[in-house]
């Protein structure tokens, strides 16, 4: 819960919070926690203002792994920066997905949420200019094989919404999406052309990133594809609506005629649980509650959220739930049957890594 109380402090419209609570603190396990779930950065913002309280050894690493976010977020912007004008001269369209906008509209201050990779959408019909401007840049191909050519680029992309480039000099990762979802049956609309806004990341630096109504359909199925086992993803959600409590029910009821189907209760569920989301939205709240599967979804993900201490990648079926999950994002057979085919060919068609 002191987790929890740090990532919602953090938020871009918090204010007036109490000093917390440091009595009978496992700090031990409190690390342990925040480095799994990635959220070392908000914790930190949190408790440094009273690291006097802390166990030494805990504040310093604390600090440590702060400052680490911070400097790879630092890279990150100045990556950034020059991609943006590499696109734009190339006259591609191009989107960020989460990263720095995300951090800039969920915490105001970007630098404090940890981020692995760049996420960058294009329209499919761009991808090898864009293969272009990255080689240009210097990122050489991940996955599928750096050896792959240009058909066999096409055709990973036929089968993965991304591909992973890498610079080794500057320690940068590209996921370059050509779609939104996994399941192309799941918020099918949007894409690079979607409607957009501009984020001030960094002074004189803006982003361009999805619209409110989109953005809150992505993340929901973003969130989903994982099955939220990740707090530091159900955080910069939260965190991202927390300043638009009045706008919730038009987000949720706009996200369903954009194909978010079950993802997005089962977004609102989990952060209503742990931050309260849905409080000025009660109707909200119970309708969710009254969908079998979208209760079903909101415990699968609670499980492993709560219960989780090692990626599920790193156990035996460990998985599984998030498969499971999956095929109930929406109601029809024909959504069924086609998850049930790509986690079958992912199978036999596995990235490297």
């Amino acid at each position: 819960m002191l987790a929890v109380e740090c990532c919602r402090s953090s938020f871009g419209c918090s204010s007036g919070i109490a000093a917390p609570s440091l009595q009978g603190i496992d700090w031990v396990r409190l690390l342990r926690f925040a480095r799994f779930h990635r959220i070392e950065g908000l914790v930190w913002n949190r408790l440094s203002p009273h690291r006097g309280k802390l166990p030494r050894d805990a504040a310093e690493d604390l600090q440590a792994a702060a400052s680490e976010i911070a400097a790879n977020n630092l890279r990150a912007l100045q990556e950034c920066r020059i991609l943006l004008k590499g696109f734009e001269d190339a006259k591609i369209p191009l989107l960020f997905l989460k990263g720095l906008p995300l951090g800039a509209l969920a915490y105001r201050n970007p630098a404090i949420k940890s981020s692995i990779d760049i996420d960058l959408l294009i329209d499919p019909q761009e991808l090898l200019s864009s293969a272009i401007v990255l080689r240009v840049y210097g990122y050489r191909l991940v996955a599928p094989a750096e050896s792959a050519d240009d058909e066999l680029l096409i055709r990973w992309h036929r089968g993965w919404k991304e591909s992973v480039w890498r610079n080794d000099l500057t320690r940068s990762q590209i996921d370059l999406h050509t779609q939104t979802a996994d399941n192309a049956r799941l918020i099918p609309t949007i894409d690079v052309h979607s409607p957009s806004q501009q984020v001030e990341v960094h002074d004189g630096l803006s982003l361009p990133t999805f619209a409110d109504e989109q953005l809150f359909a992505y993340l929901a199925v973003h969130g989903a594809s994982s099955a939220w086992f990740r707090l530091k993803w159900l955080a910069d959600f939260a965190g991202f609506l927390s300043g638009k409590t009045a706008r919730i029910g038009h987000f949720y009821s706009r996200s369903q005629e954009l194909g978010a189907g079950r993802a997005a209760g089962q977004a609102l569920l989990l952060a209503d649980e742990l931050f309260g989301t849905l409080k000025k939205s009660p109707d909200l709240r119970a309708k969710l509650k009254q969908d079998a599967a979208t209760l079903r979804l909101f415990e699968i993900a609670w499980r492993l959220l709560s219960r989780g201490k090692i990626e599920p990648t790193e156990r035996r079926w460990g998985t599984l739930p998030i498969h499971s999950a999956q095929l109930l994002l929406l109601p029809d057979l024909g959504y069924k049957l086609s998850e049930v085919a790509r986690q079958a060919r992912r199978l036999f068609d596995r990235p490297p890594g």
